[in-house]
């Protein structure tokens, strides 16, 4: 096996930790099982190298988490300075505030912050605070965001309520059941089905919960309609921003999409790597959490401030949002050449931060048999991702120029193993299990 020592390792894991990694999505059957990487030893700049001694372009940017590169050395230094400096308190640390501002300066809809950890953990503090802000308690949602209670609660009226926005067949085992009915999914880019749900729940809905964008720009006037239903219904409209963070723009995708919620959560890219996540909003919604409790010891240690503040200000500095737009148009356009040129029935499209391929192939197990074939063979020459692309600001000519050579020799081999009818001879590994299926396109 390509990856023994690897693949060794994720049996002993197995047996010691329940499902075998904390992050359903560096499970190795999110990839090609058996040929892609399952476990780094280091990192940086755009690059990984597994246990096994190979080195890899990380096109997942650390699930999303990495928008700088791996160890920065800017953020990194940062991180050093503080931690000779004490990194936990037991009073408050000036850094609080200086992010809290940072934030307040750059993000639209902001006027105050509170911290987390986490994407998940910031969403939860988030739908706290509507519910607590409101007196209702029902949250309607489009999209991912997170696995705690609130949120899961979704399949205890119908196991299929979140197949559309995480993906298929999630078992809401250990919610309690009392919480059927208070998360309620909508259809993302459907503004009257969205206006029927709130009428159906008239007076007992505490706030929208929505991925403005993911991989594809929302309909013309999607969102405007979007804020204008939620102010008409009295209801708090929260934007998770974890995903998009800040590739978009130094102010997260508020300012790009010219709409602003009441509430924001941040995590993922907010710091590059260090955990930390951030629920900013209107001083309205945000000032009754003074009386809430909602306290951690964690939430505040000053590695995850000195990490955040200092990756949000390299990536004003160096305006990373404009590198990414180009690097990700020139992967699209070049992607498209390559498969125009193999003849592959594949387009490289969606938002260019976040491009996606879709190879157009209506039979859905051969699909899925392709773009297992893809991941395996693009990680046999050096590219770790899924069909899509996580850019991040260390990502540049060198890693485009592998990847589309990479993706000439796998585009020509899946075109002729089509051609030949014999894509299974191909898979050196079993079929990927599907990644989060999100409604929000």
């Amino acid at each position: 096996m390509r990856n023994q020592k690897s693949m060794d390792l994720y049996a002993r894991a197995c047996e010691l930790i329940p499902g075998g990694t904390q992050l359903l999505s560096r499970r190795p059957s999110k990839f090609a099982y058996g040929v892609s990487p399952v476990y780094a030893a280091t990192a940086k700049g755009a690059r990984f190298t597994d246990i096994e001694g190979r080195e890899y372009i990380d096109w997942v940017s650390g699930i999303g988490a990495i928008i700088l590169g791996y160890a920065d050395p800017v953020v990194d230094e940062a991180v050093r300075e503080q931690i000779s400096r004490g990194t936990m308190y037991s009073i408050n640390h000036e850094l609080e505030v200086e992010l809290a501002e940072h934030l307040i300066e750059t993000i639209p809809c902001a006027e105050m912050v509170r911290y987390a950890k986490g994407g998940g953990d910031a969403c939860a503090v988030a739908v706290r605070i509507a519910r607590g802000a409101t007196g209702r308690d029902k949250i309607l949602f489009s999209g991912y965001h997170g696995w705690h209670d609130w949120y899961l609660a979704a399949n205890l009226r119908a196991d299929e309520s979140l197949d559309q926005h995480l993906f298929p067949g999630i078992d809401p085992t250990g919610v309690p059941k009392c919480l059927e009915g208070t998360a309620i999914p909508f259809p993302y880019g459907d503004a009257a089905a969205l206006a029927d749900l709130l009428e159906q729940h008239r007076g007992e809905v505490a706030a929208i919960m929505m991925e403005p964008l993911r991989s594809e720009w929302p309909p013309e006037g999607y969102l405007a309609e979007v804020r204008k239903i939620a102010s008409d219904a009295g209801v708090v409209l929260i934007f998770d921003e974890v995903s998009t963070g800040f590739r978009f723009s130094p102010g997260g995708v508020q300012p790009v999409l010219g709409v602003e919620p009441d509430m924001a959560v941040f995590a993922k890219s907010i710091s590059n790597g260090y955990p930390m996540g951030a629920v900013v909003g209107r001083r309205e919604v945000m000032e009754p959490a003074s009386t809430m409790f909602i306290s951690s010891t964690y939430w505040s240690d000053t590695i995850g401030l000195r990490a955040a503040l200092t990756t949000l200000r390299e990536v004003r500095r160096r305006n990373v949002p404009e590198q990414l737009d180009h690097l990700g148009k020139t992967l699209q356009s070049q992607l498209n050449a390559v498969a125009q040129e193999t003849g592959v029935p594949v387009q490289c499209g969606g938002v260019s931060v976040h491009p996606q391929l879709a190879f157009d192939i209506e039979d859905g197990t051969l699909k899925r048999k392709v773009s297992t074939l893809y991941i395996q063979e693009m990680a046999k020459r050096g590219c770790h991702g899924y069909t899509s692309f996580y850019l991040n600001a260390a990502q540049g000519d060198a890693e485009v120029e592998q990847t589309i050579a990479a993706a000439r020799d796998t585009f020509t081999l899946i075109q002729d193993g089509l051609d030949r009818g014999n894509i299974d001879d191909l898979l050196e590994c079993e079929l990927k299990v599907d990644v989060f299926r999100r409604l929000v396109s």
